[in-house]
């Protein structure tokens, strides 16, 4: 497979996992997020350009999908294609009380892959795992 055929096959991954994402918090009952860890075998290119892959094909997934993707559902987007890749991504939520502002994003390596990495340093973290 071509090398822009493969990333093809990724921005509809990404796609399918905003998609999927959607479809299970229509129906949760809970309020109760679970992401696995994945173990990878086989030759894999360096955790950075994974990572650079992913992030490009979930963005690029974000701009064809048919509504406003919301940071969370980006994020958890982002982290189960990193962990499907082999590279040890984690999801963070973090806040602020006061004025209040929540928001969600992708660490690797203790480094804001997905977003501003101002985020990590103004809020406080809720949710790192």
């Amino acid at each position: 497979m071509t090398a822009r055929l493969r990333h093809v096959a990724l921005v509809v991954r990404a796609w399918w996992e905003l998609a999927r994402f959607d479809l299970l918090r229509a129906l949760a009952t809970g309020s109760t997020l679970h992401l696995r860890r994945v173990a990878v075998r086989g030759k894999k290119a360096p955790v950075a350009e994974r990572t650079r892959t992913v992030c490009n094909a979930v963005t690029i997934a974000t701009c064809l999908y048919w509504k406003p993707v919301m940071c969370l559902q980006r994020s958890v987007c982002t982290t189960r294609l990193l962990r499907a890749r082999g590279v040890p991504a984690r999801l963070v939520i973090g806040y602020r009380p006061d004025p209040f502002l929540s928001h969600a994003w992708v660490e690797v390596d203790e480094r804001v892959v997905n977003d501003s990495s101002t985020y990590r340093q103004r809020l406080l973290v809720l949710y790192s795992g």
